[in-house]
């Protein structure tokens, strides 16, 4: 393959089993080392373009996710981000503020520029179509895309983007603060259940239908201090008050110390024991392991302070927040809710979240949608036609929220509708050929369908602002049997 690269050298090409792998490096600095790999279908190609996403740190290229994407007639790119040390941690960017840049959007773009000429190259032709697919760190990069990057991609998914990774990260160290006060404000894993227990008995029947499931935990008011242990309670079934205190702040949140402002939104109530919650994210065993504890102190020890010896107890909710946002934020934090030039482009973007996620708390989702309809509101573009059209967000932005879902997927309910590439290619049941309808048709989704782990249990996943709302008919374990209303 003899493509015209920039500053980027091909490492190898080979053909398997129908496709060509090319994997290649990329140097736009003198930092720089960004690895990726395009997998061009050798026959049966559908003329569009997948790019993916990575999770944590990155520091590796996802080759199983490629070989399914090409195996369906994508031609499909990814980037370890620029290092090869792993998704652990943030080691690699002590003393190198060149692969900072590239983690944060330089390596995705670059990629994005680099395979589509390959692909050029190769099909002697461009793709029709480009898109992007991310989730948690993926979906940082995918809305860092829209907003730096905004003729890169036709498509854009996001899934539980950490798109505000200074402010989320500082709620890591708030968490581990909370919890590692003293020994006494460590709430045990053993505790979880006892927990959510509690707070579905409060806040289950909100949508109309009692089901396990709360489908706006921010409805629910349930008060910690009900769970303080009494005389001869089962100390699994109850807290201790400095638990209390505790699991209070972490729904809470992070507020600046000096301000009292909000820096980033708390962990919603309702899913505290699900698999793969809250115990890994933020309980950790022991204490000190977990990977919000582990995420926090990287990026804060490493990225921000690089210093060997900081510690997360010395950490002020103050100035240590917004120094951390001028010296690793302005670069990983995609936050900037002004989409004009990727609307303008023609772009397309579908962001999902789960309530249950607990690793970003799904609020952050919905925070930066409601920034972004509200720049819109404000700030309206000159090149459109009618004041009505200047403030349709969800012409080209819309947000699903799942109840139930962990991060990125798994947890209660109905909580698979495509994310992960398995599900069948139903544009009303998936929600990556819902983007290509979107995008190639001009039809918009306005509800997608989701399934759980027993197939037959369904559920709508509604637009924000729209909920979703049990008719009171009907079987309930059937997505019919509800409608999608304005909140």
């Amino acid at each position: 393959m003899q493509a015209k690269l920039n500053r980027a050298t091909v490492a190898s090409v080979a053909v398997s089993d129908g496709v060509c792998v090319v994997k290649a490096i990329a140097r736009p600095t003198k930092d720089s080392e960004i690895n990726f790999e395009v997998r061009l279908p050798v026959a049966n190609w559908n003329g569009r373009y997948q790019q993916f996403g990575n999770g944590g740190w990155a520091g590796a290229i996802n080759s199983g996710i490629l070989k399914t994407a090409s195996e369906k007639g994508y031609a499909a790119a990814a980037t370890d981000d620029g290092h090869a040390r792993g998704a652990g941690d943030a080691a690699w960017a002590v003393g190198h503020p060149e692969k900072l840049i590239d983690f944060g959007h330089r390596a995705v773009h670059v990629t994005s520029v680099h395979a589509k000429v390959l692909i050029s190259t190769f099909y002697s032709k461009a793709p029709a179509k480009n898109y992007f697919l991310g989730c948690s760190d993926g979906g940082r990069e995918a809305l860092m895309e829209a907003q730096r990057y905004p003729e890169d991609f036709d498509g854009i998914l996001a899934g539980a983007p950490a798109s505000d990774w200074s402010h989320l990260f500082a709620g890591f160290l708030w968490n581990e603060q909370a919890l590692l006060k003293d020994p006494a404000s460590f709430i045990p894993a053993a505790k979880l259940p006892a927990i959510q227990k509690a707070v579905v008995a409060a806040c289950d029947g909100i949508d109309g239908v009692k089901d396990g499931l709360i489908e706006d935990p921010r409805k629910c008011r349930f008060e910690p201090g009900t769970l303080v242990c009494g005389p001869n309670a089962d100390s699994n079934e109850c807290l201790t008050k400095p638990q209390v205190e505790a699991l209070t702040k972490i729904y809470a949140g992070p507020r600046n110390s000096r301000t009292g402002k909000q820096i980033y939104p708390g962990f919603p109530p309702g899913t505290e024991a699900i698999s793969g919650g809250w115990a890994p994210w933020i309980i950790g065993n022991p204490p000190e392991r977990s990977l919000q504890f582990g995420f926090g102190n990287s990026f804060f020890g490493q990225a921000v302070f690089e210093d060997a010896n900081w510690n997360f107890r010395s950490f002020e909710f103050d100035a240590d927040v917004e120094y951390g946002d001028r010296k690793a934020g302005v670069h990983l934090n995609s936050a900037n809710p002004d989409l004009r030039s990727f609307r303008a482009n023609g772009g397309r973007l579908i962001q999902y979240h789960g309530w249950g996620d607990a690793a970003i708390p799904a609020s952050g989702s919905i925070n930066f949608f409601d920034a972004v309809t509200d720049f819109f509101r404000r700030y309206p573009d000159a090149r459109a036609v009618t004041q009505e059209s200047k403030t349709k967000v969800p012409d080209f932005y819309r947000l699903f929220l799942v109840p139930g879902m962990g991060h990125c997927g798994g947890g209660l309910g109905a909580n698979r509708f495509g994310q992960g590439g398995n599900e069948a290619a139903d544009p009303d049941r998936n929600v990556v050929t819902a983007l290509e309808r979107w995008v190639e048709q001009g039809i918009a989704p306005e509800k997608i369908i989701a399934s759980g782990a027993d197939k037959s249990f369904t559920r709508p996943l509604c637009p924000y602002p729209q909920r979703v709302v049990y008719d009171g008919r009907g079987n309930p374990n059937e997505a019919g049997s509800f409608s999608c209303v304005v909140r």
